[in-house]
């Protein structure tokens, strides 16, 4: 009988961390970090994008920005190779691929997604900016 309720017990436990794990990926998260950027911000704000050749996700959050950056005045996409440029995923901790970060127009971070994050919630960031 033992036998039984550790295996109920790990399954709990592993279907919590699961749901915990999908309702945390891609939201956006309060920031406010300064970096050096090489490259031009947008007038009102920068979309950054993370990502690695392989990752799936990483391709939908392509669009989703590119269509929000085309769509929003004063906003622009631009994506980062995460692979080339290690230095700054360590300097900004980033842990996975795709990572969304959002900038102010003076290139400060203030909101950051891990994952892919949905179209609204990128426009709801942009509004707080």
């Amino acid at each position: 009988m033992s036998g039984a309720a550790a295996v109920a017990v790990t399954l709990g436990l592993a279907t919590v961390f699961g749901l915990v794990h999908r309702w945390r990926s891609g939201r956006l998260k309060e920031q406010d970090v300064r970096a050096e950027w090489d490259f031009e911000l947008g007038e009102r704000a920068t979309l950054v994008q993370f990502s690695s050749a392989f990752c799936a996700p990483c391709r939908a959050t392509r669009r989703v920005l590119a269509e929000v950056a085309a769509m929003v005045e004063g906003v622009r996409h631009v994506e980062i190779d995460a692979e080339s440029r290690l230095e700054l995923v360590r300097e900004l901790n980033i842990l996975k691929t795709p990572t969304v970060l959002v900038l102010d127009a003076s290139g400060r971070i203030v909101q950051r997604a891990s994952g892919q994050p949905g179209k609204a919630d990128v426009i709801a960031a942009l509004g707080r900016v």
